[in-house]
């Protein structure tokens, strides 16, 4: 499970989404979670960008030459030394799976496994079988184009900047113009109020914490920074809960029963996100859509998963995305369920699944947590999600 730019996969993903344990309330300690994703598989979770969580590095250049690249070739290195180390996990299908900037890291991390694989007798072989991401972040014109069409359609902005917003703004320019930087910023101040992770959600009073207070700096305008490389930034679902795991992981008994921070080879205060990561990543892949297209016809097992109430990667941007791969459909969009209740819906095209869960957010293993363990357990099964109550 892989997090985004300058996120801990361990802050969100296994300490507040999906993992066995879960910090509790206040950070008071762990409590067990029964919709965990353990239950089906055994996970991984891997801290990337190195710098992130209680990840470091001796060589401190990598801080200053991360990039889609630098993270692929990282982390297919991690996995290819964790394999030989415990090697009697080398043989079980392995499976990648992330969220939001993870939209990049993990397809990119498939094609590098996927073509260092193609040496079956290499003793790097890995048996990847394929991937899944949720509400991730593909392409920029399809991810920039759904973000402003999801906030007139949901009634966050007004139908005058809407269509001032396609007036001047051309998301397929690697640059945008002053006009469409400050028509986009309108969108995000509208957002200030509500979360933009989780619109119909309640947002957070307790005292800021370094999470909100980044997410606040993503809101801001500034002509000396490019308004879209702040605006990747991966925050998520705040409803005090990421402030309860950077308390918790900042604790002193809790760093030394984790062999963190120890030797002072990670010094300073536990962030469950570093804004010094995302201020120095290089984002330069402005789409993954041609690495799906490879790994589809490679015949891999394709999924992509969107909370339908995510105003930060919107479903629309998401379906723009999959419609331009131009796949044939297999059966048609219709509604899944659980406990007798539409909890989402779906399309099966020849080679990919598309899958939204109704009312979750940008986190869909913390907001709906049983339709994300079901969610699970059918991409790994290779079935069809249920299609009646």
């Amino acid at each position: 499970m892989i997090a985004g730019p300058g996120c801990s996969s361990v802050g969100y993903g296994a300490a507040s989404e999906l993992g066995p344990l879960r910090v509790s309330r206040f950070a008071a300690g762990l409590e067990f979670n029964k919709f965990a994703w353990n239950k089906e598989a055994n996970l991984l979770f891997l801290e990337s960008p190195v710098g992130v969580g209680f990840s470091y590095t001796n060589t401190s250049s990598d801080l200053t030459s991360l990039s889609d690249d630098f993270v692929a070739e990282d982390a297919y290195n991690f996995l290819v030394n964790w394999f030989k180390r415990f090697p009697q996990y080398k043989d079980r299908e392995f499976y990648i799976s992330g969220e939001s900037y993870a939209g990049h890291y993990v397809p990119q991390l498939a094609d590098l496994v996927y073509e260092r694989n193609k040496d079956r007798k290499a003793n790097t072989y890995i048996n990847f079988k394929g991937f899944i991401v949720g509400n991730p972040i593909t392409d920029d014109y399809y991810d920039s184009k759904g973000l402003a069409e999801y906030a007139w359609s949901h009634a966050v902005v007004s139908d005058e900047l809407y269509d001032q917003i396609k007036k001047v703004c051309d998301f397929r320019a690697s640059n945008w113009t002053d006009d469409c930087d400050k028509a986009m910023s309108t969108i995000f101040r509208q957002y200030h109020e509500i979360d933009i992770y989780n619109i119909y959600a309640p947002k957070c009073n307790l005292a800021q914490t370094s999470v909100s207070s980044s997410a606040d700096e993503a809101l801001k305008y500034s002509d000396h920074e490019p308004f879209r490389r702040r605006i990747r930034m991966f925050s998520g679902y705040d409803e005090c809960y990421s402030s309860y795991a950077q308390k918790y992981f900042n604790k002193a008994d809790v760093q030394i029963a984790l062999h963190a921070n120890l030797n002072g080879m990670h010094p300073g205060k536990w962030q469950v996100c570093s804004d010094s990561i995302l201020r120095s990543y290089n984002f330069s892949v402005v789409s993954v859509l041609p690495i799906y297209a490879k790994l589809i016809k490679a015949g891999l097992r394709v999924w992509l998963y969107s909370g339908d109430a995510d105003g930060r990667v919107p479903v629309i941007g998401s379906r723009y995305c999959v419609e331009a791969l131009a796949l044939p459909i297999k059966t048609q969009w219709q509604p899944w369920y659980l406990n007798q209740q539409v909890a989402g819906r779906f399309v099966e095209y020849h080679g990919m699944t598309m899958v939204t869960i109704r009312g979750a957010g940008h986190l869909v293993p913390l907001n709906k947590p049983a339709e994300g363990l079901t969610l699970i357990d059918t991409f790994l099964l290779g079935k069809q999600l249920p299609t009646h109550r």
